[in-house]
């Protein structure tokens, strides 16, 4: 049963993060035309933080979803939101270009991950706190996507 839930978890983040990564792929002609913020890391960064990142939304959902707590089911839906807002985020940015909505939307994810680090913490400490890193990292991204907005 745990082996299970985790691969379905890893299976369903990286499911995600792939659709996400595709969007994003298409959109790197326009996205590379334009004016970078300060502080802009290289591109072979992005690909293996993500994949840090839905690595540890993987652990922290199976590690909830395993988990004997009444709250499960509900921080697997803000889990499960989460994740298409992150999804519909690279479509708004990489896929539209519509950068100041992009970051609008980002505020809003930043929400919901932190909203859903909370709810997995209130079931299993580890899983709330593993998803740290993805808030931090979220905040980054505010800065660099306001700053793409701000200078195009």
């Amino acid at each position: 049963m745990k082996l299970k839930a985790y691969a379905v978890s890893f299976v369903v983040a990286f499911a995600v993060g792939g659709l996400g990564a595709v969007v994003t792929y298409l959109g790197m002609d326009a996205f590379n035309s334009v004016v970078q913020p300060a502080l802009s890391p290289p591109s072979w960064l992005f690909p293996v933080v993500w994949t840090i990142l839905f690595a540890l939304m993987a652990i922290g959902a199976a590690r909830v979803f395993l988990a004997d707590s009444e709250n499960s089911h509900t921080a697997l839906i803000i889990y499960a939101c989460q994740l298409a807002a992150n999804f519909l985020w690279c479509v708004f940015f990489f896929g539209l270009g519509a950068y100041l909505f992009s970051f609008l939307w980002l505020l809003l994810l930043i929400a919901a991950v932190v909203l859903t680090a909370v709810s997995f913490y209130r079931v299993d400490k580890l899983a709330g706190i593993i998803q740290i890193p993805y808030i931090l990292w979220l905040c980054f991204a505010a800065y660099l996507n306001l700053g793409v907005y701000m200078l195009n």
